[in-house]
């Protein structure tokens, strides 16, 4: 589990344990590239070979010296771990939902590894069907995810994807549920999976080399893959592409995406063999998603809005010329996306970093919010099949609060909390507390922190603090419940996360602050968050343990070079640190569409500011905190030499 490592950081820095183990040495064979008049050497470049035994050797030795490091601290170990597993329930059963006249769940049971999806035809009462038994499946493998879950209108057929390798390559399968038979179809590389409505015809996505998803496949069943007609298929490696069906059951869309464009095609679910219409062509930086009501789209769009605003075109000519606006552009009001029922529509907004749900009635136009009951917390839309009802699903959860299911009536606007994750063991949300604090940066920007901690806990400077961030590609850090994180607060660690620019926690300015030749931002508020929080009394430096993965990953990196005697520890999940050595690959999955985001450095500008911060290139030779990095060796996206 990912906090297991986390727990007995934490806690080596609280007991100061003392550990000596032998750290493996690495050879180095230097190699060298001539890049902007600039020689880049790198003594570490054998290591991405992941076929080279003595690259394996290494990364075993490497797990070696983990081991030996850990090793006094196995029994803590296996005590955290049973106190985490002691709080999960083992069989559970997660909330139906209603797709016409079945209702789909899945359920868990103890000892087994993976979710049993289920259904049950008219009521709740009736007879089980058991839809897939990833346990079963598993006992082919070594190794197994499911990727595609998709049920034909008729609700007679079921496609899923599996993969087998932790590659990330997803073989696509059809069941049929009414004989519980496989289908002789069987489709190779496919990313997403969309039903047309005559139950025969299914749309798929292909990826390329970079694991990039560019092809978009017509397959009728009961015929050979190799004959499937590519609709569509995108060239232009900073793009990548997505399909999926509307609520309403009436269009298929397909999206062209990069990290600052769109360009979303649409067509008659019941016309399969139709051709694919354009909603408004790319532009560079227009964004836009779309969703279908009656006569209508409807769009959210930057065009003008940096925070996005909601426009209305018909669906007989939705070209940019026929827009009209329904929600305007709000400066301190980010609109995220939208969700169209037959009387309502629902709005996600993010205001001041906290989320927001508008309900809008269409046939009143009036509108109403959605009360929450903390200050701090995570809401997002839940299961939402139907588009002819007036309950709309959402998810809430909080530092204190498990993940809760509630079904909220548009009418009424009463909310029923249909589950609420159980954490077994006697958890009591009344001994701890969370809040949102604010740090200021040196150019003057209030960076939000989240936080939670025991009750009893003191601002004195004493206690472990564990900071977590991220800061990349828009992504704002959600405020999630987890029942591990519950064995650091018992023990006095305070938890917060940082949420620095390059997220949107407070809107798309605060994005664009934090990529590209501003990037450095994203770094220099997460160190303006750990001051503060030492400042402030909630910890102290030789007791604050720092968290990232991935993107996160290079966060953690770039602070620790800049400021390595602020934190005593470090946890990197899947770190991406070697950035420059990684943008110059476009043979890498990513690469290509992610100059959007960092840059491409064999353009000198970003060159320049790149090395400036770029961890692997910016390693000295100095005392830094503790580090552990985790990675995967299979790993599609960032490799274990990144």
């Amino acid at each position: 589990m990912k906090y297991l490592k986390l727990f007995i950081l934490s806690l080596l820095i609280i007991y100061s344990t003392n550990i000596f183990a032998q750290s493996p040495v690495t050879n180095m064979i230097s190699q060298t590239t001539i890049l902007n008049n600039d020689t880049l050497t790198d003594k570490y470049a054998w290591l991405k070979d992941k076929t080279n035994p003595e690259v394996i050797k290494h990364l075993e030795a490497e797990n070696e010296y983990t081991d030996a490091f850990m090793l006094p601290t196995v029994a803590f170990q296996e005590t955290i771990y049973n106190e985490m597993l002691s709080r999960i329930k083992e069989t559970d059963l997660d909330v139906p939902y209603r797709i016409s006249n079945y209702y789909y769940y899945t359920r868990t049971e103890k000892g087994k590894q993976y979710a049993i999806y289920c259904r049950k035809k008219g009521n709740l009462d009736a007879a089980e069907e058991i839809l897939l038994d990833q346990n079963e499946l598993a006992t082919k493998y070594q190794y197994l995810r499911l990727g595609a879950f998709s049920v034909s209108p008729d609700q007679n057929l079921l496609a899923f994807s599996i993969d087998t390798t932790g590659a990330e390559e997803f073989s696509l399968f059809v069941k049929d549920l009414m004989t519980n038979e496989f289908l002789a179809d069987r489709l190779d590389n496919v990313n997403s999976v969309v039903w047309a409505l005559d139950n025969k015809t299914i749309f798929y996505t292909t990826h390329d080399h970079a694991k990039r998803p560019h092809q978009l496949y017509r397959h009728t069943l009961g015929t050979n893959q190799k004959e499937d007609a590519l609709i569509y298929e995108e060239k232009d490696e900073l793009f990548r592409i997505s399909a999926w069906r509307s609520r309403s059951k009436e269009y298929i869309f397909l999206n062209t995406q990069s990290s600052n464009s769109d360009e979303i095609r649409y067509l008659p679910a019941g016309k399969p063999f139709g051709d694919f219409k354009i909603i408004s062509p790319r532009e560079q930086e227009h964004e836009y998603t779309i969703d279908h009501h009656g006569d209508n789209f409807y769009i959210v769009t930057n065009k003008g809005a940096k925070n996005f605003k909601l426009v209305v075109a018909p669906v007989s000519d939705p070209q940019q010329k026929n827009w009209k606006e329904v929600l305007p552009h709000r400066k301190n009001v980010h609109l995220t996306n939208i969700d169209f029922f037959k009387n309502y529509f629902v709005a996600y907004e993010t205001e001041l970093g906290i989320q927001k749900m508008r309900i809008t009635d269409l046939r009143t136009n009036k509108h109403y919010y959605i009360d929450f009951p903390e200050p701090v917390y995570s809401a997002f839309p839940s299961t939402n099949a139907e588009f002819d009802t007036n309950v709309f699903r959402f998810s809430y959860q909080s530092f204190i609060t498990p993940s809760s299911i509630y079904d909220y009536n548009f009418e009424t606007r009463e909310q029923t909390l249909l589950k609420q994750t159980e954490v077994l063991g006697g958890y009591d949300p009344k001994l701890y507390k969370s809040e949102r604090i604010y740090s200021k940066t040196k150019d003057g920007k209030s960076v939000p922190i989240s936080l939670v901690y025991k009750k009893e806990f003191k601002k004195n400077g004493k206690s472990p603090l564990h900071l977590n961030g991220y800061g990349s590609y828009g992504y704002s850090s959600p405020v999630t419940f987890s029942s591990s994180r519950i064995s650091l607060l018992d023990r006095g660690v305070v938890y917060a996360i940082a949420h620095v620019r390059g997220g949107s926690e407070l809107g798309r300015d605060w994005y664009d602050d934090g990529k590209l030749l501003k990037k450095k931002n994203t770094f220099t508020d997460f160190i303006s968050v750990a001051e503060h929080l030492v400042k402030e009394k909630y910890t102290s430096s030789d007791r604050l343990t720092i968290e990232g993965g991935s993107a996160g990953g290079l966060l953690m990196g770039a602070v620790t070079n800049m400021r390595p005697d602020l934190f005593k520890a470090v946890v990197a999940q899947v770190p991406f640190v070697d950035v420059i050595n990684t943008m110059l690959d476009e043979t890498l999955p990513l690469t290509v569409g992610e100059f959007l985001e960092w840059g491409n450095p064999k353009e000198k500008l970003y060159y320049d500011y790149m090395k400036t911060y770029c961890p692997y290139t910016n390693v000295k030779s100095k005392k830094y905190p503790n580090i552990i990095v985790k990675v995967g060796l299979n790993d599609p996206r960032v490799g274990h030499w990144k």
